[in-house]
């Protein structure tokens, strides 16, 4: 099977794709809970030729795909993961964990910590409680901070303590809900500081009737750091500076995938985490299909040639993302933005709780 490959004005002048990526959005339909039910959301669907749109139901997603498909989901979990801490003079400082850190120096961890100014390093951060106290070892750029932990367990602090870290475009506190609901059926790995939204749409109800149907899935782990909502700052794209992330392909979840492509069926990626996890283990066999995992910074913009991806799942993005780059190599620029002005005429909701879409 002959995987997708974007063709448009990027392979021309990248440096107008973020301007041909923009787009206007009214504030109401960025979504600030989740729907009733996972599969209660809308779904358009996406026809790469000819660029027809559909709108449909998320519930009735089984439609939309064929017996033999292979839909691959990032089993990653989202950990709670922002914690607030208390300078020695009473100032507050909110910290989110990334993940650990090398060090000799004992058990350190990256972090993001606002406001940065009061996290300088030498400075010593506590929960009021006493119950974790971590010392700031080192300072990097846009609030980064490397913290060694002085006395506690993080782990069941964050347990205890922790909140989820909700994106920044929802403005609200974390309610009881979003425990539950900015997390994945599936999510099994604990790692991640963000969700993989296009993921929250699925219930064990419908995974059932998929797999009833001849769908069957295939994991994957990514774990998505905060990365994901960095906006790109340059001029031009090609130059934006990806986070680091880990990933893994299993040995088991590849040879199904292999058995998948070989009887005719698509490999669905069910989010851009899971198509940087399915790209970065092309990468590493050369573009074939077999059991990786590493540290990647895949950055993937038009035009790109698309090898372990035959059809995408995906929410509705920011503009100058990453994310929206990548949907856009995938579906072409051109029909992308008539998908995203189709959506916000038909009043979709957007972003990490917001519809979803299909790129088929």
């Amino acid at each position: 099977m002959t995987a997708p490959q974007a063709t448009g004005s990027a392979a021309s002048d990248p440096r107008r794709l973020l301007a041909l990526l923009d787009y206007e959005l009214p504030e109401p339909l960025i979504a600030q809970h989740p729907a009733a039910r996972r599969e209660d959301s809308r779904l358009l669907i996406v026809e790469r030729e000819g660029g027809k749109l559909t709108d449909s139901r998320f519930a009735d997603l089984g439609q939309w795909l064929r017996q033999g498909d292979r839909v691959v989901v990032n089993e990653t979990r989202v950990r709670p993961a922002r914690l607030l801490v208390k300078r020695p003079t009473g100032g507050k400082v909110e910290i989110l964990f990334v993940r650990p850190a090398a060090s000799a120096q004992g058990e350190c961890w990256r972090v993001l910590a606002r406001p940065a100014k009061h996290a300088s390093p030498g400075a010593r951060l506590a929960t009021p409680d006493g119950a974790l106290s971590v010392e700031v070892v080192a300072a990097g750029e846009q609030g980064e901070r490397t913290v060694r932990v002085l006395e506690g367990s993080l782990e069941a602090v964050l347990r205890a303590q922790g909140e989820v870290p909700l994106p920044p475009y929802i403005h609200r506190a974390p309610a009881p809900e979003d425990t539950e609901r900015y997390q994945t059926v599936y999510a099994r790995v604990d790692g991640a500081v963000a969700a993989p939204t296009a993921g929250l749409h699925f219930s064990e109800a419908l995974l059932e009737s998929l797999a009833a149907a001849g769908i069957h899935r295939a994991p994957v782990t990514l774990h998505v750091g905060p990365g994901t909502f960095r906006p790109i700052t340059v001029d031009d794209p090609r130059q934006h500076d990806m986070d680091e992330e880990w990933f893994e392909v299993g040995e088991a979840a590849a040879s199904a995938m292999r058995e998948t492509r070989a009887q005719g069926g698509r490999l669905v990626a069910v989010g851009t985490t899971s198509v940087r996890a399915l790209e970065s283990m092309a990468d590493a066999h050369r573009g074939g299909i077999a059991a990786a995992s590493g540290w990647t910074r895949k950055y993937i913009l038009p035009p790109y040639q698309f090898r372990a991806v035959d059809a995408l799942l995906t929410n509705f993005h920011l503009p100058r993302t990453t994310l929206l780059l990548l949907a856009a190599a995938f579906a072409g620029e051109e029909r992308l933005r008539a998908a995203y002005a189709h959506a916000v005429r038909e009043h979709y909701r957007f972003y990490s709780y917001g519809d979803a879409m299909l790129v088929v």
